[in-house]
């Protein structure tokens, strides 16, 4: 369908339900579909199967992936009229790639960055360690322009301090109220971009934060965007790394979003002999391997071993000791380069994009419009899946039955094929399931436009989701692809079926820790199972939950998480309010740049070894995992451990591998490469700390812990880790000696609130729904760092102060502290998480006010449910402007609420003000009171 047209009707009429059977040989009931007019849809012969891995080393077993033009979601207006929404046109400009290197680029400038004036504000810097380039005092931050960065959490700036920490003044061991509030740290916005070098001649240059707005220029060292390190410098021992409490880990997003005005990533080809790599290691050729005996040899920077330069790579070497061709390829001048990969890294033909859509027909699906907003977005969304000839798509439906759909072009109509045995599934056809898009594009927007009133009366109330899965995978097994599964109600018929595990979804108060702890945990292995075969055979599941009802999503989310795919959560479903945010989700997910069948592994320098990996993975092998599809929002964790001792002054080198195959079939290597200097001394650690990297770590990890862990351990255990952090660094770096100042390192000033959010947030808190939780960890395992700091701190903005906005000032005015001393009864305040959106309504508003933004007179005829629209209006259309752009950064479209003071939807927008005091927590200041108690009790303990 067009972008421009308007969504169709969210529930069909007419067509009776077709019969279903219940049971019987293993034979397909075959019903007739009906159709409207049109031409016959399209079929397609039996695809090869994948053949058992077998790869050349260690990451060439599978083939890989590329990118499509991606469309950024929301840079125009926001929907008005009919709930469904619009489609948004494109942004750009393309997540390109350059094509194939036929020239020598010449490298890019080194000019110094600009970061903007001085701060006004005194500042004493400890000295720079080796390699590193002193941390600049504050980014620059206009609205974002990339999607998923966030522009309002940034370090605020330090007061008056010295040697690089801050001190908290007030008699933090008293009376909370003795604290000056202007002075606690809180996140800050700025109005200007940074542009980043990687490399400032032979030095390396601390990234600015994740939550900015900066311009890349990769001059050796890859950009941040694509790996991140919680520490800018590397401690040279097992023993310093403890002492600072700090953890090590990278943050990995290998095809995460580049800015507009970055520099694409180029392509290397060696011909049929591949990359160079080290013999022994099979690290990747990159700037940081040294050239030695006039370029005839090579050291590698990961493992130390001397290899000989191929014949044919040979050149000869300058005064400086680097290469004379080392500027004109790519491969020894950027931190980050693609190269084609030969078939040696493939054990098949790439496989061709495929996607196959399964929708859940059963009754409650349908009464709460689910079934149509399904069949709807799917039928919007295939105007932007890939063009060409390997893009491939079928549908299939599912309630207590399974309903597959024969799209062969020769048939008059779709014929629908039921499948009626739960237990044991099979597919009815082995060919015509999927067909390709180009030859069957307007029967199958025929066929979702009907699939609604087909099912209009369906009585069925169960829902073999299991069954549906498995069935749906055996169609796609031959090539693999993505699988989006549309389910409304608790899976209780059939593989893999639930039972409502606890009432509302709520945990049993009564209950043992270890009996909440098994609420939280896949009800059995079926799933698990399930997943690791589907993973073998390179398919990817993401399931949208549409449900008003508890679903065990604990146990749902295990399938998508290990085939690299996510869970979309709409709860409770309104089709008048959600069914926007169904069709932009999926538009995203399909249009976003991506690839298939990835293979990735990371390598780091002798010193290190890699502890574990965190993420929505396959792990087969301890050294590789496995990403049937992977895409620019999905962030790979990796920790790693010493194993020796590093020297002072040297290197630590860290490098991604990802072997993948692009949307339009091309096998592909992307090689990221980051080198830090190595430190024996714990102030140039701290110095050099990433807050935000740091935090996505702390977010993770919980994640990853809540269900196995009693929720209380975790809590406390991030309040040890924020206190520990911070007790290390007075200890062992601070100047200031008075017992009545807290004193936070520069680098992080907002580890105490972001700590705090943290233990207060959804996936933490014990009176929260099972299945809220349960999401919130699903969506944890994957985020972006970008992405994290808002998902538990989120952004509020004071709606009502738009009218004084000045045409030239930044569409999102300045975030306002997450407490409720700002929150006033005569004003309109807007808070949002990248998730959804929540619009809070004083009681005492102007009336004129709420006509322009509402088009109601007053707070008590506001709609239950809510959708944005635009009125001929100038705050109307500053508000929707706000909106659209958060959109946009966020590559989210925000699930809307309106709050209003007094009843239960007031209560949540305020629980999200996590600087308040409340049943869950502290407040800020008390928190701050608290940090300070126990670090003093530490240094009374340990004799400090």
């Amino acid at each position: 369908m067009p972008p421009g047209q308007s969504q169709p009707p969210m529930v069909g009429s007419g067509a009776p339900q077709p019969p279903m059977m219940g049971s019987g040989p293993p034979q397909p009931a075959i019903q007739p579909m009906p159709m409207s007019n049109g031409p016959p849809p399209a079929a397609i012969g039996n695809a090869p199967r994948f053949p058992p891995a077998g790869p050349p080393d260690a990451l060439s077993r599978a083939a890989i992936p590329s990118m499509p033009q991606p469309v950024r979601p929301f840079p125009g207006s926001p929907p008005m009229g009919p709930p469904t929404g619009q489609p948004l046109p494109p942004m750009g400009p393309p997540f390109g790639l350059s094509q194939p290197f036929p020239a020598q680029p010449t490298a890019a400038s080194a000019a110094p960055p600009s970061f903007g004036a001085p701060p006004p504000w005194q500042t004493q810097n400890l000295p720079p360690g080796p390699r590193m380039q002193a941390l600049p005092r504050m980014y620059g931050m206009p609205p974002s322009i990339l999607p998923g960065v966030a522009p309002n959490h940034l370090p605020v700036p330090p007061m008056h301090h010295s040697m690089g920490h801050t001190p908290v003044p007030g008699s933090l061991s008293s009376l909370p109220s003795k604290i000056n509030p202007d002075q606690i740290p809180h996140p800050m916005s700025s109005s200007s971009a940074a542009v980043f070098h990687t490399l400032l001649g032979n030095q390396v240059n601390t990234p600015p934060p994740a939550t900015t707005d900066f311009i890349v220029k990769d001059t050796g060292n890859c950009s941040p965007r694509y790996m991140r390190c919680t520490l800018n410098q590397i401690p040279c021992s097992s023993y310093l790394l403890t002492t600072s409490s700090m953890p090590l880990a990278l943050m990995v997003q290998p095809l995460a979003l580049p800015h507009p005005e970055e520099d694409p990533i180029q392509i290397v080809d060696f011909g049929e002999s591949g990359p160079v790599r080290c013999s022994r290691c099979k690290g990747y050729v990159n700037p940081f391997m040294k050239f030695i005996d006039q370029g005839k040899r090579f050291i590698c920077n990961l493992c130390g071993f001397t290899d000989e330069t191929p014949q044919d790579y040979h050149c000869n070497l300058g005064p400086d000791g680097r290469r004379r061709d080392a500027d004109e390829r790519p491969e020894l001048c950027r931190g980050t380069v693609e190269f084609v990969a030969t078939k040696e890294y493939m054990v098949r033909d790439p496989m061709p994009a495929v996607f196959y859509f399964l929708i859940d027909v059963s009754m409650n699906a349908v009464q709460t419009g689910a079934t149509a907003a399904a069949c709807s977005a799917v039928s919007q969304a295939i105007a932007d899946l890939p063009e060409g000839p390997r893009t491939m798509v079928g549908v299939a439906t599912f309630d207590s039955t399974i309903h597959f759909y024969n799209l062969k072009r020769a048939q008059q109509q779709p014929l629908m094929l039921i499948v009626p045995d739960i237990n044991d599934v099979y597919t009815p056809l082995h060919t015509d399931l999927i067909v390709q898009l180009a030859e069957c594009r307007q029967h199958l927007e025929q066929l979702l436009d009907n699939i609604p009133s087909v099912f209009q009366c369906n009585k069925v109330a169960e829902s073999a989701f299991g069954a549906a899965i498995k069935a749906s995978f055996l169609a796609i097994k031959p090539t693999g692809g993505k699988l989006f599964v549309f389910q409304s109600v608790l899976p209780s018929v059939g593989i893999g079926a639930l039972s409502a595990r606890e009432a509302e979804g709520r945990t049993n108060i009564s209950a043992s820790e270890k009996e909440a702890n098994k609420l939280l945990q896949p009800a059995d292995k079926t799933l698990t199972t399930m997943a690791v075969e589907f993973a073998e055979h390179q398919v990817c599941v993401d399931i949208f939950i549409t449900t008003q009802t508890y679903v065990d999503i604990a146990s749902m989310s295990v399938v998508p998480r290990i085939t690299g795919g996510q869970v979309y959560y709409y709860h409770p479903f309104s089709a008048l309010s959600d069914s926007a945010k169904l069709y932009n989700d999926l538009r995203w997910n399909v249009s976003r740049p991506q690839g298939f069948e990835a293979v990735m592994r990371v390598r780091c320098s002798q010193g290190l070894q890699v502890q574990e990996y965190l993420g929505n993975f396959c792990k087969r092998i301890p050294t590789d995992i496995d990403l049937p599809a992977i895409d620019c929002d999905k962030t790979i964790m990796v920790t790693f451990k010493h194993d020796d001792k590093f020297q002072e002054g040297s290197e630590c080198a860290f490098q991604c591998a990802l072997l993948y195959t692009t949307v339009s079939g091309q096998r592909r290597i992307r090689v990221t490469t980051l080198s830090l200097p190595c430190a024996n001394v714990l102030s140039n650690l701290f110095r050099a700390a990433d807050l935000d990297t740091q935090f996505a770590c702390f977010l993770k990890q919980a994640a990853n812990e809540v269900p196995t862990i009693p929720l209380p351990q975790i809590r406390e255990r991030i309040m040890n880790l924020c206190v520990n952090i911070l007790h290390s660094y007075r200890k062992f770096c601070a100047t200031v000696s008075s017992s009545v100042q807290l004193i936070l390192p520069e680098a992080l000033q907002l580890l105490p609130l972001y700590s705090l959010a943290l233990v207060k947030s959804i996936g933490l808190c014990t009176d929260g729904r099972l299945d809220d939780r349960s999401y919130w960890v699903s969506h944890a395992a994957s985020i972006s760092i970008s992405s994290a700091v808002p998902f538990v701190y989120p952004r509020m903005l004071a709606v009502h102060k738009l009218f004084s906005k000045k045409e030239d000032e930044a569409l999102v005015p300045p975030p306002i502290s997450l407490s409720s001393e700002h929150v006033t009864d005569d004003g309109i305040f807007f808070l949002e998480n990248g998730e959804d959106g929540f619009i809070y309504v004083g009681n005492s508003v102007d009336p004129g006010v709420l006509l322009q933004l509402f088009d109601v007179p007053s707070v008590r005829v506001l709609p239950s449910q809510f959708v944005l629209e635009q009125f001929d209006n100038e705050l109307s259309k500053k508000f929707n402007d706000m909106v659209n752009e958060i959109r946009r950064q966020r590559c989210s479209y925000l699930r809307l609420r309106l709050c209003i003071k007094g009843d239960q939807s007031g209560m949540l927008f305020f629980s999200y003000l996590v600087e308040d005091k409340a049943p869950s927590g502290l407040s800020y200041v008390e928190f701050l009171v608290h940090v300070h108690q126990q670090i003093k009790n530490k240094m009374v303990t340990t004799g400090s």
